[in-house]
């Protein structure tokens, strides 16, 4: 008899995202036609920008001509994108050579995916409040897992300790679900303390592009030392509005070694093997994203959504509610008003107000008490649930 993996047994249901379509689902039941101002999901609002559109029409065209087709991309990623990319870090002086760039079909895949390159013995650390995926895709390996609270003493940042080692370190800056940013000093002190004690970071850097500050790194490469102990994960997802075109880049340095056995190989072995490659189509639209007017219209597209994030923080500011993030990331991560359950909250705003947000419970034990909002939404639907959010909680 054939024995699955019995690990899928040991994995939690999917409480948060269940129960949110499950209460959403049964309030419209019971309101058809009321309208909701959904600030939970992470998706993208704004259509792909003009540059990326034309890139793309452009290459379906290649695709209709026998002198431009193009059938099986490399496996790693076509040539020209791995060198638009590797030329993206080099302009802002991180020195990274165009192999050491891997295109992906998003970074939410790349974070399984990578977990090929660890032996099932390894042990993960995880930073909560975190995104679900990280401790589920390890609970599926069999892997033990060290839960790493964080909470407003430390700012949601924490610092590494002796209770904090393990072989696989998570970051994730800006952080889902928090919207908080690592300092170059405490990123610092994560990339020291991996060297150290020959851990591997996966640096989850999907939201970088929302970071204005300069003195924040939006790459974990801008720290010293990241070279021999980290691996960073990106996407165009938030970035350029992909969430549907799917497309992203993982970043392994060729000095990434542990026990003779370099990452940077294996990565090549393991997308060779176990991938086709990205489309010609979609890496040519990617590739389209990193061009000076490419790179204009994104940040067009990312202020709009930090319009939404100040919205909602200037109308946090006016209730006294404690909130973080917002300012360099598309979350706003809030305390829940008068001792409030993260559920209770829900609950509140579903039924009071009709906006949805995501319970801080569904990203582990430390954030239950607060909520999530996203500012990917419809302008027009954040300002109204801004509004709607004010005189509620103001009575």
């Amino acid at each position: 008899m054939i024995t699955p993996n019995m690990h899928y047994a040991e994995l939690k249901d999917s409480y948060l995202f269940y129960n949110i379509a499950q209460k959403t689902g049964a309030y419209l039941k019971a309101h058809p036609g009321v309208h909701l101002y959904r600030m939970g999901i992470g998706d993208v609002s704004l259509p792909l920008c003009g540059a990326v559109i034309k890139a793309l029409h452009e290459a379906v065209d290649d695709q209709a001509d026998k002198a431009r087709f193009h059938g099986y991309m490399p496996e790693c990623g076509a040539p020209f994108l791995r060198g638009t990319i590797a030329e993206h870090y080099r302009r802002r002086g991180i020195k990274l050579a165009d192999d050491e760039v891997f295109v992906s079909s998003g970074a939410s895949d790349e974070l399984g995916d990578i977990l090929d390159l660890f032996d099932r013995s390894c042990s993960a650390l995880v930073i909560e409040p975190a995104y679900p995926a990280y401790v589920d895709a390890n609970v599926m390996a069999g892997r033990r897992i060290i839960h790493l609270p964080s909470g407003e003493d430390d700012g949601f940042l924490p610092e590494p300790d002796e209770k904090s080692k393990a072989d696989i370190l998570y970051i994730c800056s800006p952080n889902n679900p928090t919207g908080a940013v690592f300092s170059r000093e405490k990123l610092g002190r994560w990339v020291d303390f991996a060297n150290e004690n020959g851990s591997v970071i996966l640096f989850d850097a999907a939201y970088e592009a929302f970071i204005e500050d300069e003195a924040l790194p939006r790459s974990i490469f801008e720290i010293p030392g990241a070279e021999t102990c980290a691996i960073e994960i990106c996407s165009l997802s938030k970035t350029a509005g992909f969430t549907g075109t799917r497309l992203g880049y993982t970043v392994i340095p060729r000095a990434l070694e542990r026990n003779g056995m370099r990452f940077n190989d294996m990565w090549v072995r393991n997308r060779t093997t176990k991938t086709n490659g990205v489309s010609y189509i979609i890496q040519k639209g990617g590739a389209a994203v990193f061009s000076e007017e490419g790179q204009r219209q994104i940040k067009e597209n990312i202020r709009v959504y930090k319009a939404n994030a100040d919205l909602l923080m200037r109308t946090l500011d006016r209730l006294g509610i404690p909130y973080w993030g917002g300012t360099n990331a598309p979350y706003i991560w809030m305390k829940c008003p008068d001792g409030m359950g993260s559920w209770e909250f829900f609950d509140l705003l579903l039924n009071e107000i009709q906006v949805v947000g995501t319970p801080g419970e569904g990203f582990g034990a430390c954030g239950e008490g607060y909520f999530r909002f996203s500012t990917f939404g419809d302008p027009d639907d954040t300002k109204e649930a801004s509004r709607r959010l004010f005189t509620l909680l103001s009575k």
